[in-house]
């Protein structure tokens, strides 16, 4: 039972893969437990030094957000920039992951993932959200052109 238990509380436990909140406002005021909100992250790939991704999106609060057990809405909003060097730490894959944080207790995730688009000289971000069953056509996209950058 205690191990039962104690799945349930790290599944309720937000999966930050090394974002770090830049900022919040709230948009909706709940008497009880947190409000809702729009929450700005950031988090650098971890393939390609030089670049930052800064994720917003919805964060459901009321008495089932404060515990982890909501699901957050699926919009999202992305931008990527280079803020020194692109130095790139191995191969990269289209359509790898770069990021992933659960949005509900167990079925929803938001994904980051990378392509590159060699003809052009870019990277590309995008952000969608998943579903066990049924995902979400919402999506956002970036794009930074691989220039060197200036000493």
């Amino acid at each position: 039972m205690l191990k039962r238990m104690m799945a349930v509380a790290a599944l309720a436990l937000p999966m930050l893969a090394g974002a770090e909140e830049v900022g919040q406002v709230s948009t909706v005021f709940k008497f009880v437990g947190p409000n809702d909100r729009i929450v700005v992250e950031a988090f650098d790939d971890p393939k390609v030094d030089g670049v930052t991704c800064y994720l917003s999106r919805a964060k459901t609060g009321g008495i089932k957000g404060g515990l982890g057990l909501a699901e957050d809405r699926a919009e999202a909003s992305i931008a990527c920039r280079q803020v020194g060097p692109i130095n790139f730490k191995g191969e990269l894959k289209d359509g790898e992951e770069v990021f992933k944080e659960r949005t509900s207790l167990v079925f929803k995730t938001m994904q980051v993932v990378r392509f590159l688009d060699k003809k052009r000289n870019t990277l590309v971000y995008l952000v969608y959200s998943d579903r066990l069953i049924e995902g979400s056509p919402q999506n956002a996209v970036t794009a930074i052109p691989i220039v060197p950058w200036a000493q």
